[in-house]
């Protein structure tokens, strides 16, 4: 496969403008290519969700189009150097994408090495085989919780690691996580926010500021530091 492929755990981290932790990966994975197409299906007002983008990465050197503002989604994709789908509800996005339908063409453009993909949360969430692992509530429904299937493993956005000293007994996060591998076996990347994941063909690093934590079936949990190699995950069932 020669996908390229940067998914991102947040759009932004405390302290700092919408991002900024980010920008210099940003600038790499993109490279040469400077137009990027941006999906903002996972917002209600689609067009101040590109605006917002718009405004913090057209200073970077970008220019950003708004799937929005095309009335040929599925051909503007097709013609797309690149796409950014952003953050938001992941259930919101996985049902306006199969609306247009517009799952096969993204992932096939992207399995080719013809489009570059970013993904930030709910958007990163989307590059996974399913959204089973999205922490949004449903609040509408999707004809499938199939996804893009650009990497084989699942990736849960925003995690973070139970704290030892709260007294709240709902389920944390690795609970919520431990409940899906009762069901199921695919690999479960928690990604702190602050952290991503590169993909280049078949290799994959974790970069950010944070790290993550694996979750697999039948396993006890699993650090990985930033820089960790990841590209066992890609081979993995």
């Amino acid at each position: 496969m020669q996908r390229r492929l940067l998914l991102i755990s947040t759009s932004r981290i405390h302290g700092q403008p919408y991002m900024a932790y980010c920008q210099e990966a940003v600038q790499a994975f993109w490279g040469e290519t400077r137009e990027i197409l941006f999906v903002p299906f996972a917002a209600q007002d689609q067009a101040a969700y590109s605006q917002k983008v718009r405004s913090h990465l057209e200073p970077m050197g970008f220019t950003v189009i708004g799937l929005e503002d095309c009335e040929d989604k599925a051909a503007a994709i097709a013609k797309a150097g690149g796409v950014f789908v952003g953050g938001g509800n992941t259930f919101l996005l996985t049902k306006t994408m199969y609306e247009y339908n517009l799952i096969e063409i993204v992932r096939q453009r992207v399995l080719a090495g013809e489009m570059l993909y970013m993904g930030s949360s709910a958007g990163s969430n989307l590059a996974c085989p399913t959204i089973m692992t999205t922490n949004d509530m449903p609040i509408v429904q999707p004809p499938s919780f199939d996804a893009l299937n650009l990497v084989p493993f699942q990736i849960n956005a925003h995690y973070f690691d139970p704290d030892p000293n709260s007294t709240h007994m709902g389920e944390t996060r690795a609970a919520r996580l431990k409940e899906y591998h009762q069901w199921n076996d695919r690999p479960v990347l928690g990604l702190r926010e602050g952290a991503m994941v590169q993909v280049n063909g078949d290799q994959a690093e974790l970069l950010g500021q944070y790290g993550a934590k694996l979750f697999q079936a039948q396993q006890d949990p699993q650090e990985l530091e930033i820089g960790a190699d990841l590209s066992f995950l890609l081979s993995l069932k």
